[in-house]
């Protein structure tokens, strides 16, 4: 990708001159604002009429904020990738659950945004690689007297509950018998293994942070893509899986 071409959303037209400035400043990747937004209704009309790879977009707006505009960019076929950029801290976990690609604060540094660009190139480069071949990549799964077909590559997670393994898509939950380590030996180069009942899709990764489990206490968690809840990582899995997410 040769330039990212950014949508800027933010009620004060200073913090849009200043993201305008520093974004000229970014050289890898580099950044192009192909447009400015004041509100979440002007972002929407822009959205509708033109193609953005990022949106740098405030939360605390007038009428629709950045939450709730994230949320409906979710609905969208492609939707760009969204940075928040906010004075306020405190809305990072909420940001996150509406699939964020980074969270900046004010007043941000050139050497921030440019990680966060980074960021936003590496997911575009893994979503436009090509798909594999998926012929005979699926798992077959038979359920109260259906059996269904379901590839790989729309796998999110794997997750061993009791005797079952639980399939999980961004659309439906499947029951599947057999052993996690089986599918994890034949499917190493689609998945991770992030907890001993656990395995998540690499291509699927968002964002690795801290969280806090009723069970299991201060630990870290991932997010993946098009999945609202988050997935503990065990200690043991963590080095592994912040390796994953630098790749």
């Amino acid at each position: 990708m040769n330039s990212l071409r950014v949508l800027l959303v933010d009620d004060e037209a200073l913090a849009r001159s200043r993201l305008r400035t520093l974004l000229g400043d970014c050289t890898a990747p580099r950044a192009q604002v192909g447009g400015e937004a004041a509100n979440a209704e002007q972002a929407l009309a822009l959205l509708s009429s033109q193609t953005f790879d990022l949106l740098l977009l405030d939360i605390h707006m007038p009428g629709i904020d950045g939450l709730q505009l994230a949320q409906r960019l979710q609905a969208l076929g492609q939707p760009p990738a969204v940075v928040f950029v906010t004075a306020h801290a405190g809305h990072a976990l909420q940001a996150f659950e509406v699939a964020a690609v980074d969270y900046l604060t004010k007043p941000v540094r050139l050497e921030r945004l440019q990680q966060a660009l980074q960021k936003v190139e590496r997911i575009a480069q893994v979503n436009k690689a090509p798909e594999p071949d998926l012929t005979e990549d699926v798992l077959v799964i038979h359920d109260r007297g259906r059996t269904e077909r379901v590839p790989m590559a729309s796998v999110l997670y794997l997750k061993a509950e009791l005797k079952y393994i639980t399939v999980r898509t961004a659309s439906k939950n499947y029951i599947l018998d057999g052993s996690l380590s089986e599918l994890e030996a034949r499917h190493a180069s689609v998945f991770i293994r992030i907890h001993r009942n656990a395995l998540v899709s690499k291509r699927a990764l968002r964002a690795l942070e801290k969280h806090f489990d009723p069970e299991e206490g201060e630990g870290w968690a991932v997010r993946l893509q098009g999945l609202a809840e988050p997935l503990m990582v065990s200690r043991r899995q963590l080095a592994a899986v912040r390796e994953a997410m630098a790749g």
